[in-house]
């Protein structure tokens, strides 16, 4: 099979994922997701593979292939897992479980290679862009960094005492992470870099996003836009300068669970519960393509629209 030069999935509720041509949103492929619904689904950066967390396995498939069937499955996790996600090769995947653990998985070993307790039901996990810490949120409030090298938990805050946190998202430069909660409140912190301080949060924003739960915040990968999510149907996109509205995207009927920029930051897939993923166009706020072909909520989205890099020597 050609390899596409645009990798987009949608998954959830209906037990499926599903392939689809971005700009025809034409629907090419269904798999098959027995064990449970589908949480969240990734990508890996060469496009070869689709990670889909379910509940409480992790499969991987191919993509450009017409197997149905995993080619891996990572079990280890006990409750449904929150969070799945890969390291810049290729190499790992991390995964955040309600289970209370972020687990680290070797793509060409069998096994959990390491797992970190958060003591609290785990929402959401991110990859610092130095490839060498975690950032897990959870269900208690708790944000805690994971320092793969100490291979230890080296900083933990609370935003808000026992309000989860729902999402994360670090900028592509590593400058700002933002965690979002069910209050609908987006906080914001400079990342001082270096393990010289004392406290690498520096508290920059606090900006109440949605009146209802934010359910995922992503940041573009040009770092000029913070995309929110949320059980009020709406998308909102501000501007990471000075966190002003910059729109908001209407169109879902239902929830709202999922977004994903395009690489170039032009373009935003959302994942909703009324069974549909859009595409919207950043400049002008506009659903251009609407996905449709689940029968039940859509959770998840995952893009891959890089451009193909030679593999590292």
């Amino acid at each position: 099979m050609p390899s596409p030069s645009v990798v987009l999935a949608t998954a959830g509720y209906d037990h499926t994922v599903r392939f689809w041509e971005a700009t025809s949103g034409i629907c090419y492929r269904t798999l098959q997701y027995a064990d449970s619904q589908v949480n969240k689904l990734e990508i890996t950066p060469d496009k070869q593979y689709l990670a889909a967390a379910g509940n409480p396995h992790i499969r991987l498939y191919e993509v450009n292939s017409n197997n149905p069937q995993p080619v891996c499955s990572y079990d280890g996790h006990n409750n449904n897992v929150t969070a799945v996600g890969f390291e810049r090769e290729g190499r790992w995947l991390y995964s955040g479980s309600e289970d209370g653990t972020v687990k680290l998985w070797d793509l060409r070993a069998s096994g959990c290679q390491r797992e970190y307790e958060s003591r609290g039901a785990v929402n959401t996990v991110v990859l610092h862009p130095n490839q060498g810490e975690l950032i897990s949120g959870d269900q208690n409030g708790n944000i805690r960094v994971w320092d793969l090298t100490a291979n230890a938990c080296s900083c933990e805050l609370v935003p808000e005492v026992g309000v989860a946190v729902r999402s994360l998202t670090v900028a592509s430069d590593g400058s700002l992470v933002v965690a979002a909660n069910n209050h609908g409140t987006c906080y914001v912190w400079r990342l001082q870099s270096g393990r010289q301080t004392a406290q690498p949060f520096e508290p920059l924003h606090k900006l109440h996003a949605h009146d209802k739960y934010i359910l995922k915040c992503c940041i573009s990968p040009d770092n000029r836009y913070l995309a929110t999510t949320s059980s009020d149907c709406t998308v909102k996109l501000w501007n990471i300068d000075g966190f002003s509205l910059e729109r908001t995207l209407v169109g879902h009927q239902r929830w709202v669970w999922d977004c994903v920029f395009s690489v170039d930051a032009a373009f935003l897939v959302t994942a909703s519960s009324d069974t549909t993923a859009r595409l919207w166009e950043v400049s002008s706020g506009e659903a251009i393509r609407v996905y449709s072909g689940h029968i039940k909520a859509a959770v998840c989205c995952a893009l891959n629209d890089s451009a193909m890099e030679p593999p590292a020597e």
